[in-house]
């Protein structure tokens, strides 16, 4: 059995092969049959066709869209300009047939809405297709990155009893019966499964620590979960995190680390996955490759936060929302500090209230070693930060936010007990699937999204 990745890398003209797919489109004239044939294994299809010199010309003429079929036959140069090759069907068997229902027919262009509806079917759809192929390509370049730089691969727990950001809003975890807490208005959780609150986590990063401080390197893959009623483009309830803890690196290190990574898994992805990048560049957002090329070859630019507002306050715009000292920055002035520069910004040293808890708070009391990366048509793509190292700040840091320090006394003992100077950051993959593919809906770059009211399949 032959893959069709196989054709386009080995060769195989005028020789009998067999090849196993799903039936992607099929044109049929008088004497004559085109079957546009895939089998998943590369973004392009496979052109099978027949004539009435075939015996089952009647039987390969009834095949519909949809159907699974193994198709023998041999391979030839094509006589169509711009397809190396096509297969002329010398047999065929139907594996799973298809009904007239089928809800991809060639006739019309679901919308990427309706398609949500049916996402058991999305990846037989080409913009899917690519999609799912470049998160897989991705994720395997992240993994390759850093296994290939000594990272330990850490496995972070899904259940936790600490919220690392402090916001709250966790799933929680729970085995007492809702209908007995609801009639009684109590909640026991001694008797619960853990003994204890215990919640989906919203990150990995504290556990990982501990394991940076003992391996150095390390970096967590997986899950996350956050039950925020949100419905933009650029929010799920069930998203994964890519997050690096290094021990020994301070927050400049950091940033070095943070843009060498991703002009990889850019850079890789544009290498393995050419025939889905174009699809991309040409169907869903012009220029796209160029963009991608342009920060692979860019030196990105580090400011301060403090300098990052003094610009934007300079600027001959009226602002949405008005940038000041001390606060955020709105989508607006990510853009424009983007374009300002030309390319990727490292905003750094934060206000220290409107940060998390465990940053390492700068000499000047007001700010913390953080950083977020700003990348030109996508915002904010990374963040990370030097942690805390001093065990007397955190404690206090934790005390002004009221934490409880009995609950995290094991996080504290990190700084007792053989503590060092360290950093980390994380990544949203789907918001660098996003900024990868041009698709602009984190929606329609997870398989199965997790949205507040959603939850099929």
């Amino acid at each position: 059995m032959i893959d069709i990745k196989d054709l386009y890398e080995k060769d195989f003209i005028d020789k009998e092969i067999t090849i196993s797919g799903w039936i992607r489109n099929h044109r049929r004239q008088a004497h004559f049959g085109f079957i546009d044939l895939s089998d998943g294994t590369c973004f392009k299809n496979l052109q099978v066709v027949y004539d009435d010199s075939l015996s089952c010309f009647e039987e390969a003429e009834k095949l519909k869209l949809g159907s699974a079929v193994t198709i023998k036959g041999r391979l030839v140069k094509s006589p169509k300009e711009g397809q190396e090759f096509e297969l002329v069907m010398s047999s065929f068997v139907l594996e799973g047939d298809c009904p007239e229902d089928y809800p991809l027919q060639a006739k019309g262009r679901p919308t990427r809405e309706f398609l949500r509806e049916i996402a058991y079917l999305r990846p037989r759809t080409n913009l899917f297709k690519a999609v799912f192929r470049v998160r897989s390509v991705a994720a395997y370049a992240i993994h390759k990155y850093f296994q290939e730089r000594g990272y330990v691969y850490f496995h972070a727990p899904l259940i936790t009893s600490s919220d690392c950001e402090g916001a709250g809003q966790m799933f929680q975890v729970t085995t007492l019966d809702l209908d007995k807490i609801a009639d009684s208005g109590k909640v026991f959780y001694d008797k619960d499964f853990f003994g204890k609150r215990t919640a989906l986590t919203v990150s990995g990063q504290l556990e990982a620590e501990t394991f940076a401080l003992a391996y150095k390197k390390v970096y967590t893959f997986g899950p996350t979960f956050r039950a925020e009623n949100s419905n933009t483009k650029t929010h799920a309830s069930e998203f994964w995190m890519i997050e690096p803890e290094i021990a020994f690196c301070d927050l400049e290190q950091d940033m070095d680390i943070m843009e060498d990574m991703l002009k990889y898994v850019v850079k890789y992805v544009l290498n393995n996955c050419s025939s889905e990048m174009e699809f991309f560049n040409q169907f869903v957002e012009k220029g796209l490759i160029d963009k991608l090329n342009k920060l692979v070859n860019s030196n990105f630019v580090r400011i301060d936060h403090e300098e990052v507002i003094k610009i934007l306050k300079e600027a001959k715009i009226k602002w949405e929302f008005e940038p000041e000292y001390g606060e955020d920055i709105a989508r607006e002035h990510e853009k424009y500090i983007t374009e300002y520069f030309d390319g990727p910004v490292f905003i750094k040293n934060w206000p220290k209230d409107i940060k998390a808890f465990y940053m390492k708070q700068n000499p000047d009391g007001k700010t913390v070693a953080a950083v977020d990366l700003e990348v030109p048509g996508a915002g904010e793509l990374m963040g990370g930060s030097q942690r805390e190292e001093d065990y007397d700040k955190l404690v206090q840091r934790m005390q002004q936010l009221n934490i409880d320090k009995e609950s995290m006394q094991w996080y504290l003992n990190l700084r007792r007990f053989g503590g060092c100077v360290h950093s980390g950051f994380g990544m949203g993959f789907e918001r660098l699937i996003i900024y990868l593919t041009g698709v602009d809906n984190i929606r329609d770059v997870i398989a199965y999204p997790r949205t507040p009211g959603n939850c099929e399949f």
